[in-house]
């Protein structure tokens, strides 16, 4: 039996929140699942610049992290209420407790991981990373995913390991960890 035309049913009932280090996809991941999935795409760090008018390494140059914190909190509770969507987070969202339950709220958090080097090799030529204009740009991200690391862990659903694989196996790799995970939720 085909479905009536113009009907529409989803592959997903909820939202998919993408978490996880600078480097591990998010961005790119969270376009490939807003395909897989028919759900919108969005992502916190456009949203800030949008709202802001700011480039990113503008608002910490300018304004501190304390400000981007705030700024990227705001973004976030902006499409909390949105049904079917796949937000790209920043890499430090989780670094303000409140976000973890807000996100945690909003649908599957899937925590995108690399390991190091993979993170190092795709960061590394990018001059837009405001954190890791240090001295030691290579400890400065090791030591953020390092600290980070329990915060996404309480933030998340399931991981994807993205080190050694295209976005697009991470993509189909997250879309099955979520299916699973909406299918073991309690109903409401």
């Amino acid at each position: 039996m085909n479905p009536a035309p113009g009907s529409y049913t989803p592959v997903l009932p909820g939202s998919l929140v993408l978490i996880g280090p600078m480097g591990a996809g998010k961005s790119s991941v969270a376009r490939l699942l807003a395909g897989l999935t028919g759900h919108r795409s969005s992502d916190t760090d456009r949203l800030v610049v949008m709202q802001s008018g700011l480039k990113i390494p503008k608002i910490f140059e300018q304004l501190g992290e304390a400000e981007f914190r705030r700024l990227e909190r705001e973004a976030l509770l902006s499409v909390k209420g949105w049904s079917r969507l796949v937000i790209a987070t920043g890499g430090g969202i989780v670094e303000l407790p409140e976000n973890i339950a807000a996100l945690r709220d909003m649908g599957c958090v899937i925590w995108l991981t690399a390991r190091p080097d993979s993170l190092w090799r795709r960061v590394s030529a990018d001059v837009n990373r405001p954190l890791l204009k240090t001295v030691d740009p290579r400890t400065t991200l090791e030591a953020l995913v390092a600290r980070r690391e329990p915060l996404y862990a309480a933030a998340a659903h399931v991981s994807v390991d993205t080190s050694d694989i295209s976005s697009k196996d991470v993509a189909d790799l997250a879309l099955e960890a979520a299916k699973y995970w909406f299918a073991t939720q309690p109903s409401s």
